[in-house]
Parts: C-alpha cells; structure tokens; sequence
C-alpha cells in the first residue's frame, strides 16, 4: 500500500464530466475511489448505448496500457467522483513488484466479456421485461443494502440511462417498473432509489430460476 500510495495521482471530476473520451489514448489505468460514471458508445444515429457502470473498485483505461489501443468507448461521470490513477510505467513497474494484481485485473476483464456476452444474447433470445428484472437484481447486487423491509438499491442511472443500457425506449423501462411496483415486487424511493420487496418473485420475472 506504501508503494502504491507514491505512485498514485489523484482527480476529482464534477457530474457529467468527461473521464475519458473514445478515441482518445490514455496512458493511465484509472481507478473509481468514489462515485460512479457510465461508459458509452453513440450508435450511428446519435443514440447513446451505455456499455458499463463503473463504481468504487472498478477501473478503465487497460485497452492502452496493455495493447496500446486508443479507447473505444468514453466514460462520464454520474455523480461526483474520485479517481486514483498510474502511469504506464509506474503500472508496470507495479506489475513487476506484484504480479497478483495483474491475476486480479485479468479476471475483472473476463467478468467484462462475459458481461458482454450475456447481454448480446439477451437482447436476441430474452424479452424486454426479462431485461430489465436481470438488471434490477444486478443493481441489487452491486447497490443494494439490506433493510428490515428488503434491500435498498441506490440506482446509479437514471430511466432514461437504464433504457440506453438495455437499448430500449425510457417508456418501456417506466412501464416495466411500474409493473413490478404494482405486483409489490419493488417500491419507488424518489427516483434514484427502490426498495426491492420480493427478490423470488424478481428473479421469476427475470426468468431466472429460484431456488425452493
């Protein structure tokens, strides 16, 4: 920790600031300290398609570091956030001294392709409501916390963002979740939060199987 806290430098960036933009060849790794940002692609008529949500942990900028590829998405801030960043030379040299973390960075990666993966072929096999209930349960995952009533998800995108996520219209996700509220599966919390209710009766919704 010593010898990563002298290599480290340190930026802030305010709501909707850009992190990184496609194209662009970054020669840092950078890591989310605090907050979260959204990486996108804009699809040939300007359409914005989200393609991760970085949290605390998460980190972006390997294509460069790595294979020396320009960016291929940008990254925005969805919040306030906080960022700790290395050199490429400074990374490597940390690789060297500690080869576990480049073990740890090769299986965030591979949670990436299968992430990928998984939704190309939700969007061709699994329908629409199935989506956005697989996409609830992974905010809860990542966001939730538990309450005596269920668990608490902060949502880092909003209904629109969510929509540019799964590549469907905002008023399919409204009526989505309107649905679920109205089945007492979750509870609106003002519109950055829900209160998952029933995980067993999400997970049916998401087509997912549930163990009795």
């Amino acid at each position: 920790m010593t010898h990563i806290a002298s290599i480290i430098r340190h930026k802030e960036y305010r709501k909707e600031e850009t992190l990184l933009s496609e194209g662009s060849k970054a020669n840092t790794l950078v890591i989310i300290n605090e907050g979260s940002a959204k990486a996108f692609k804009l699809t040939p008529d300007g359409r914005e398609q989200i393609l991760y949500v970085f949290s605390e942990g998460d980190f972006f900028g390997e294509r460069n570091l790595f294979g020396r590829q320009i960016s291929t998405y940008s990254v925005e801030a969805l919040e306030p956030v906080r960022t700790c960043s290395f050199t490429k030379e400074s990374f490597y040299d940390l690789l060297h001294s500690y080869p576990e973390i480049a073990i740890k960075i090769i299986e965030e990666l591979e949670k990436r392709i299968s992430h990928l993966e998984c939704t190309l072929q939700s969007m061709g096999v699994r329908s629409v409501d199935e989506r956005v209930s697989t996409l609830i349960l992974d905010f809860a995952e990542k966001y939730g916390t538990s309450v005596p009533d269920g668990t608490l998800i902060h949502l880092p995108l909003s209904r629109e963002g969510m929509a540019n996520y799964l590549g469907v219209a905002r008023e399919t996700v409204s009526r989505k979740l309107g649905q679920l509220e109205n089945e007492g599966i979750i509870r609106s919390h003002g519109n950055k939060s829900i209160l998952l209710l029933d995980r067993n009766m999400l997970e049916s919704s998401a087509g997912k199987s549930v163990d009795l």
